[in-house]
C-alpha cells in the first residue's frame, strides 16, 4: 500500500470512529458539524467554506442554507452586497461543542497507540506535508476565510 492510500486510510478509520461517537450525543451530519467547526475557526465566505470542505460552491450554499434555516448559523452583510459573513450562533456553538468534546476524547484514545513524544512527532511531520503540500497547490491555504468577495 503506498503512502497515500494509507493516509486514505486511516482517514477513513478516524471518520467512521467519530461518525460512531458523534452518533450517540448527535442526530446533525459529520459534514454540518465540520461547517460549524470551520467557521468557529475564521471561515467567513462561503468560497472559503466551500474550500475547507472540499465541495463545489452550489453544495456549500445549500449547507449553509440548511444550517441557517436550522438556526446555527447567520449571513451578516459583507464588504458589498455579493458577500455573505457568516457567524455562528450560540445554537451553533452548542452543536459545535459535541464535535468538540469527541476530538478531545479521540486525541486522548490515540494515546493508547502512540506515547506523546510519537504522536507529536506525527503531529509535526503532517503539518510539514500539508504546508508543502499546500505551497505545491499555488498558495496559502483558504481558511483564512478570504477567498471571493475581498479579504477579511
Amino acid at each position: 500500500m503506498t503512502f497515500a492510500e494509507h493516509l486514505a486510510s486511516l482517514r477513513r478509520s478516524v471518520r467512521r470512529h467519530l461518525t460512531e461517537k458523534l452518533g450517540a450525543r448527535t442526530s446533525r451530519p459529520f459534514n454540518q458539524l465540520l461547517a460549524l467547526k470551520a467557521i468557529s475557526e475564521g471561515v467567513r465566505k462561503q468560497s472559503a467554506l466551500a474550500e475547507r470542505m472540499m465541495v463545489d460552491a452550489p453544495a456549500a450554499s445549500r449547507l449553509v442554507d440548511r444550517l441557517e434555516e436550522e438556526g446555527l448559523v447567520l449571513r451578516r452583510a459583507g464588504e458589498d452586497r455579493r458577500c455573505f459573513r457568516l457567524e455562528l450562533t450560540a445554537a451553533g456553538e452548542h452543536d459545535l461543542a459535541h464535535l468538540l468534546d469527541v476530538l478531545r476524547e479521540m486525541d486522548g484514545e490515540l494515546g493508547e497507540y502512540l506515547p506523546e513524544p510519537e504522536l507529536s512527532e506525527l503531529k509535526r511531520l503532517m503539518e510539514k506535508l500539508q504546508v508543502g503540500l499546500t505551497m505545491r497547490a499555488g498558495g496559502p491555504d483558504s481558511s483564512d476565510g478570504g477567498g471571493g468577495c475581498g479579504g477579511e
